[in-house]
Order: structure tokens, then C-alpha cells, then sequence
């Protein structure tokens, strides 16, 4: 029989990549409005959640105390508060973040953070694969951009879509509705496409902050980076999930190739 393979780390180098290949995998773990006491199903994908602590604790801030204001990371922050911040998280401090933090300070935290990250959530040498959907049309463009998410690192996977699920949640609330009792409540006015351009170029980066022409697009890439992240906005849920005809080539080939793999995988479930 195949050896015994208990952790990730036993695993060779190859194995290892292949089991990240299926990083993007269960429905239940893109639901963030599961409960924590039911019973967790495990997916195929032994790594860890790979978000980091600033994205996390920041998306959180705002998705608690941030998603009425009005103008949410287009109005002014406190550059003081929001250095002292950056700071503190540089210093792997336990940061919280409550109501006493200004929602304008953590959001120009997490942009900023986003914006000075040394390789970008998606890649650079992605970034013009990224570009070229924007031309594309319907099922064609969701089927490319999936492809391309699949090739993402599975840190970068994790952390776009955890930004993404938190952007969708911001635009759903962009306009204005009512309560049970009538009462009015204010829209954030940013809708998917005022994010993406927001957010486009801190996600989409032909060169590094502060290289030569670094901040000098063309309107084309602009519009097209806009484009793209809209998309990626607004079909989030769907491009992060591996469909199961693929789920099942992967395992097919895993079991021609790394039965060690296949081992493995059935243990955990």
C-alpha cells in the first residue's frame, strides 16, 4: 500500500502543490452566514484560511460599523490615526478595531495596505491576462476570469476573496432602503463600479509604487481595470468555486500520479 501521509508537510514538494490546485472548493466555506454551531463539512483543501490579520480585522471593522456611511473610502481620514494603525499591525501588535475607531481611518488603512503590498493580490505578470477579459463578453469573460483566479497563489486567493465578498457586501448596500418600520436608511452610494475604481489599481498593477510611469495609465487599461474588478465584484461567489467535473479531472490525474494524495484526502473526509 501507499505510505502513510498524516500531514501536509510529509508530502513532497509536488503533492503539496497539487492539493493547493484545489484551494477553491466548497460552498459552505464561502457562506459567511453559516452558522458556527452546525456541523463544518470538510472540503477538499487541507491548507489554512491564508488571509492576512490587516484585511481580515479591517473588512470586518467595516462590514460591522461602515456599510451606511455615505461615501465610504472616498471621504477624508485622519493620516495620523491611520499611521499610527499602519504601525501598530507592522509591529505584530493584537490590534482591535471597535466603534472608537473611525470607519474613514480603517478604510484608508486597508487601501493603503492594498496599494503598498511589494507584489499585488493578483500578479503582475497576470496583469495583462486580467486586462484582456475586459473585451471579453458573458460566459466567455467568467470562464477566463476563473481560470486566471485559479492560478493565483492560494495567500492571494484567499485574500481577494475575502476583499471581494466585503466589496459585494458594501455595494449591496449603496442605495437607500427601509426598515420594518419605515424608517429610511441611507445608502452608502458606492455601488460595484464606484469600488472598482476605487480599488482597481491597488488590485491590478502593471509596475511597482514609486517606478517610473508607475502611476501613468492609459484611459484604456483604466476602463478595462475597472471593468474587471466590477466583474470580479459582482460574480465573486461563482469564479471562486471549482465546479465538480473539474474537482473530478483533478483527482483523476491525482490518482494516476499521487495516490499518496488521494490517501490523504480521503482521511480527512
Amino acid at each position: 500500500g501507499a505510505m502513510s501521509v498524516d500531514s501536509i508537510t510529509d508530502l513532497s514538494d509536488n503533492a503539496s502543490e497539487l492539493l493547493q490546485a484545489l484551494q477553491l472548493s466548497h460552498p459552505h466555506e464561502l457562506d459567511p452566514r453559516r452558522s458556527r454551531g452546525k456541523k463544518r463539512p470538510l472540503s477538499l483543501n487541507p491548507i489554512s484560511w491564508q488571509v492576512p490579520r490587516i484585511v481580515d480585522r479591517c473588512c470586518t471593522h467595516l462590514e460591522t460599523h461602515g456599510l451606511q456611511t455615505v461615501g465610504i473610502f472616498r471621504v477624508g481620514s485622519s493620516k495620523k490615526r491611520v499611521q499610527q494603525l499602519r504601525e501598530e499591525f507592522d509591529r505584530g501588535l493584537d490590534v482591535f478595531l471597535d466603534e472608537h475607531q473611525s470607519v474613514h481611518d480603517v478604510a484608508a488603512l486597508l487601501k493603503e495596505f492594498l496599494r503598498d503590498m511589494p507584489d499585488p493580490l493578483i500578479p503582475r505578470e497576470l496583469y495583462g491576462a486580467f486586462l484582456s477579459t475586459a473585451t471579453m463578453e458573458g460566459p466567455a469573460q467568467l470562464d477566463t476570469l476563473q481560470l486566471l483566479l485559479f492560478l493565483l497563489p492560494p495567500c492571494h486567493s484567499d485574500t481577494l476573496l475575502r476583499l471581494l465578498r466585503f466589496l459585494g457586501e458594501v455595494a449591496r448596500h449603496a442605495q437607500s432602503s427601509r426598515d420594518p418600520e419605515g424608517r429610511e436608511i441611507p445608502g452608502n452610494k458606492m455601488t460595484a463600479s464606484n469600488l472598482a475604481t476605487v480599488f482597481g489599481p491597488n488590485i491590478l498593477q502593471k509596475e511597482k509604487p514609486g517606478e517610473k510611469d508607475a502611476g501613468a495609465l492609459n484611459f484604456e487599461d483604466s476602463a478595462a481595470i475597472i471593468l474587471v474588478l466590477q466583474r470580479l465584484i459582482e460574480h465573486h461567489h461563482s469564479l471562486f468555486m471549482v465546479s465538480p467535473e473539474v474537482q473530478c479531472e483533478v483527482l483523476r490525474r491525482l490518482f494516476q500520479t499521487d495516490p499518496d494524495v488521494i490517501e490523504y484526502l480521503l482521511r480527512r473526509k
